[in-house]
């Protein structure tokens, strides 16, 4: 199997590329190692994904067409491209909206493009539950009407509707997976668990968000991979479908301050108001694809917050947040 991953440097790319690298399949690897966060941090990912002789990694930016559409023609064909390759942060696209459009929406546009040229099985990308927006009813499910509260959130549903198109039109087998609060070892160091945790070991103050008077709908890496891995194999009705990727188990951000305590002293929190981009509550529904893929044992945050504390202090993941 040959499988492309786009910002293989990136949380979810890198967790995935470790997973199937350990099943000895080969991956390559495309980034462009964005300063959005540490670079240090993401190229200490690639450095660990290099020990494995079926890596093949190529610094690459999405939103450069000719670069990358020369790349893919190389390569000829892939079994799977897993797309997460895009400009993070919903507070960010606020301020920047234009990275986000220029990254997410037209880098996507370019991959899609590039792909419709070679043979391809299967293409799975990485959308949001920040599509949703506010909703009233939860949990929220597939079928839900959008309503993005913030451009990135604009810029995953635009990635939605571009998909739409080319698997019409290039009869493209095109899966979108909408991320719920992704977190676990070697997590996004701008998301809150690393972020908290950073804080707090430093001595930092950390500004909590409306007083921590929010649910999110935690999903544990190591959960997100295996369904990533199992998606590949079922057949899907439609050329192109979304998927709720979540453990549909939301959980206060004050109660995970609070049970963080018990592995961190002395810790600082500062309350400031709820940002405008900011969902109050994030809930998915799971059903869909428990259904399809028969994944069930999602994992607790709760039971995961000491051994994530545990990998943060052993590694000295602080030196590469700097």
């Amino acid at each position: 199997m040959k499988i492309l991953i786009t910002g293989v440097a990136g949380f979810i790319g890198y967790s995935l590329a470790d997973f199937f690298l350990k099943k000895k399949i080969k991956v390559y690897g495309l980034d462009n190692f964005d300063d959005y966060y540490s670079v240090s941090y993401k190229k200490e990912r690639i450095r660990l994904l290099k020990k494995y002789k079926k890596f093949f990694f190529k610094k690459i930016d999405i939103s450069n067409k000719n670069y990358l559409e020369k790349y893919i023609l190389k390569e000829k064909t892939f079994d799977v491209v897993y797309h997460f390759a895009a400009q993070p942060g919903v507070r960010y696209s606020l301020k920047n909206p234009r990275k986000y459009y220029t990254s997410n929406i037209l880098g996507y546009n370019n991959l899609l493009s590039s792909l419709a040229k070679i043979k391809v099985k299967k293409i799975i990308y990485a959308s949001s539950s920040s599509v949703y927006g506010d909703q009233k009813y939860l949990p929220v499910n597939e079928i839900r009407p959008a309503s993005p509260k913030s451009f990135y959130g604009y810029s995953k549903l635009a990635n939605e509707m571009t998909s739409n198109f080319f698997a019409k039109f290039y009869k493209m087998n095109i899966l979108g997976m909408r991320f719920f609060s992704v977190y676990g070892e070697w997590g996004r160091p701008d998301m809150l668990v690393i972020k908290y945790i950073n804080s707090q070991l430093n001595n930092r103050i950390f500004y909590l968000n409306n007083n921590g008077n929010h649910l999110r709908d935690f999903t544990h890496i190591n959960d997100i991979v295996k369904i990533l891995y199992k998606i590949v194999k079922v057949s899907t009705k439609k050329y192109h479908e979304v998927f709720n990727i979540c453990s549909s188990k939301p959980y206060s951000v004050r109660k995970f301050i609070s049970v963080s305590k018990k592995f961190i002293k002395n810790i600082k929190v500062k309350n400031k108001s709820k940002d405008l981009a900011d969902v109050q509550d994030t809930h998915g529904s799971n059903f869909k694809i428990r259904k399809i893929t028969e994944y069930k044992n999602f994992k607790s945050i709760e039971r995961e917050i000491q051994l994530i504390i545990k990998w943060f202090k052993e590694n000295n993941i602080s030196t590469l947040l700097k």
